[in-house]
Order: C-alpha cells, then sequence, then structure tokens
C-alpha cells in the first residue's frame, strides 16, 4: 500500500451497524425514499446481506494531491479487492457521530432498565479477530447463564497501528431479565453486579486470546 495510511479508520461489526441505523436522524419524505433505494441496491442487486455485513470508517487528512491517492489505493483494495461498496461521506460521519452519541444513549437507556457500558483492549493483528469471536461468544455464553435473554454484546477496530489494534466491545442488557430470576429461596441478584461478573469474564477471555487488560481507559481501575 506505498505506506497509505487513513488518518482514522474504524471497522465496525453487524451488531453495531444495526444499532446505528436505528439512531439515524429523522428523515424527510425524499430522504426516506432515498434511503430505501440505497437498502434495495444493496441488497437486490449488490446481493448484501444486512444481517451480516460490517462497515468501514475512514478519514483521510493532508493536502488535496495526497488524500485523492491515498483514497485511489484504499478504495481499489476495499472495492476491487474485497468487494467493498463506497457508502459516501455522510454515513462515514454518521459513524462518527455514535461515537459522541453513545454515552447520551447509555444513560438514556439506563431510565428504561437498561444497563451498557464499554471495555477495550489493544492486541496484535494476527489475533484481533479471533480475540472479536471469542470475547463475543463468551459474553453470550454469559449472558445465558444468568438467564438474560434481552442483550446485546457488539465490537468495533477503533484505532490502527502497524502492530496491532485497540478494540472496542459494548455491551448491554435488560436488567429485568435478572430481577425476573430473581426467587424467594435464593438470595437476590443485584444487576449490576451480574454486569460487572459478565464484563470480569469478558476480560478474562480478552487475556486469553491475547489481548491487553486496557488499550487506554486505565489499568488497575475499576468502575462502579
Amino acid at each position: 500500500m506505498q505506506r497509505c495510511q487513513p488518518a482514522s479508520l474504524r471497522l465496525i461489526d453487524n451488531e453495531q451497524f444495526k444499532m446505528g441505523q436505528f439512531l439515524k436522524e429523522r428523515l424527510g419524505v425524499i430522504g426516506a425514499i432515498a434511503e430505501f433505494a440505497k437498502m434495495q441496491y444493496l441488497t437486490k442487486i449488490k446481493g448484501i446481506d444486512i444481517d451480516s455485513m460490517c462497515v468501514a470508517i475512514l478519514v483521510f487528512e493532508g493536502a488535496k494531491e495526497d488524500v485523492e491517492f491515498q483514497e485511489r489505493k484504499v478504495y481499489d483494495i476495499a472495492v476491487k479487492k474485497f468487494g467493498g461498496i463506497l457508502a459516501g461521506r455522510r454515513n462515514g460521519e454518521r459513524g462518527y457521530k455514535l461515537t459522541f452519541a453513545i454515552a447520551y444513549v447509555r444513560d438514556f437507556c439506563l431510565s428504561y432498565g437498561i444497563l451498557g457500558d464499554s471495555f477495550e483492549t489493544s492486541v496484535p493483528w494476527d489475533k484481533t479477530l479471533s480475540l472479536c469471536r471469542n470475547v463475543k461468544y463468551r459474553v453470550v455464553q454469559e449472558c445465558k447463564k444468568w438467564g438474560i435473554s434481552h442483550f446485546i454484546i457488539s465490537c468495533r477496530v477503533t484505532q490502527v497501528y502497524d502492530a496491532g489494534s485497540c478494540v472496542y466491545f459494548y455491551l448491554a442488557f435488560n436488567a429485568r431479565d435478572v430481577i425476573k430470576t430473581n426467587t424467594g429461596s435464593s438470595p437476590a441478584k443485584d444487576p449490576f453486579e451480574v454486569f460487572h461478573c459478565i464484563e470480569e469474564k469478558a476480560r478474562d477471555e480478552i487475556l486469553a486470546s491475547g489481548g491487553s487488560l486496557s488499550h487506554h481507559h486505565g489499568i488497575g481501575k475499576v468502575f462502579t
């Protein structure tokens, strides 16, 4: 790639992509029609499965000729080699807006009994994919163990380096699922404690899969 490096590069999994679709701004009639047409093009013409697709968001900076050179090189790889589809600047901007909005979404969901937070790690490139799969699978199994049926676990590669990447995970579940499993014959389970237990198991899986305890949130901290 001749050291062709975007200023920022993020890879978002399917769960986070679909969550972003729910958080889109309200569209007018023309905008809704255009959005419908785009989805028809993706699914009917290009044959993309909405339930398995992922999204890469790139930011380019620098002199005009440098940016154009980098765009051509990256797009040639994404489109010609891997069959990607250019989604346009507006969708890229939406992806970054989700980053800033996620904390407000978390607080909003909390008022409806939905607990959620993020945790992150740094990991070498050769272990990035397996780590993402392993951690998501571990969280799914832990949620089942606690009787939680309404949950989401998603991840994104949010920062990239020559040696590896930073991966963010987002976990949320309906606290009512935990409350419903409480019975008079056993000690009541605190949804916050359950969340902490699941997050701890996820961090154990991160370490077992070759990731670090933290990328930049800090080592040795316990968030309560």
